[in-house]
């Protein structure tokens, strides 16, 4: 299974490296065999780490039911933020560094302690929590046409690709995650609207979840990490020389400006 794994990795490696999307690696280490999804995904980031890649958080994928039923899949994934993946929004995202992007609007957290001990309940999540903000996702996939299963995008990072923070930053005491609305454009036009509450019912379950996945991983969630809580509402694709904006009620706004 190892040479499986090794080749899996190296299948989506090449296609980061020739930006071309490559075949499924379904057919390597299977649909659904997740411990082995997430080896090709630890390969994948420790290529990336050799490369110069700093690590600045986690993505939660899939937490909503309407982006579980456009990837068909049924269970939430996650994967690894690099400091190479955000741009800010005066900043033009280069359509260059994508293959096949998608985006979609979250909240995402700052960490201000350490997720490694204790129960990782909610009330241990919230105390962790520095601050949240607006945010979008550039999901993107290296697997051709998104012609996916779970274990193909656990592998592939959890199809991760680019993100842009909102700056409107808001503490715990000052919003409820479950309680936000979202709306998102593209060139001004609504494309996508959801709520706190389509987000495995509550943004804050979505990082409870990652907490302890992640510390049964042996890589537990540590103070000044950006999490990534997982989409509000549909993800849309998007063109080159688009405008997205995600919307979200009390956190203000996270807008992306794309390359022609």
């Amino acid at each position: 299974m190892t040479s499986n794994i090794d080749a899996a990795a190296e299948r989506l490696i090449q296609a980061i490296t020739t930006t071309t999307p490559c075949a499924p690696v379904r057919d390597l280490i299977g649909e659904n065999d997740i411990d082995a999804a997430y080896q090709v995904q630890e390969r994948l980031i420790a290529a990336r780490v050799e490369a110069g890649g700093v690590i600045v958080g986690r993505k939660i994928g899939a937490t909503s039911k309407a982006v579980q039923e456009q990837l068909g899949v049924d269970q939430p994934d996650f994967g690894v933020l690099l400091a190479d993946m955000e741009y800010t929004e005066d900043q033009v995202v280069p359509m260059s560094r994508l293959l096949q992007p998608k985006v979609e609007a979250e909240v995402a957290f700052v960490l201000g302690k350490d997720l490694a001990e204790g129960p990782l309940d909610i009330a241990q999540v919230r105390d962790a929590i520095d601050y949240a903000v607006a945010a979008l996702e550039i999901v993107d996939s290296r697997i051709e046409n998104w012609n996916i299963s779970f274990g193909d995008t656990v592998a592939d990072n959890a199809s991760s690709g680019l993100y842009v923070l909102g700056t409107e930053r808001k503490t715990l005491d000052e919003f409820e995650p479950v309680e936000v609305e979202m709306s998102m454009t593209i060139d001004g036009v609504e494309v996508s609207t959801g709520n706190g509450a389509a987000c495995l019912g509550d943004p804050l379950n979505a990082v409870a979840w990652l907490a302890k996945y992640a510390r049964d991983f042996g890589v537990p969630l540590r103070a000044g990490q950006v999490l990534l809580s997982g989409a509000l509402g549909p993800m849309r694709p998007v063109e080159p020389g688009q405008v997205v904006t995600a919307t979200i009620s009390t956190l203000g706004s996270a807008t992306a400006t794309f390359s022609s």
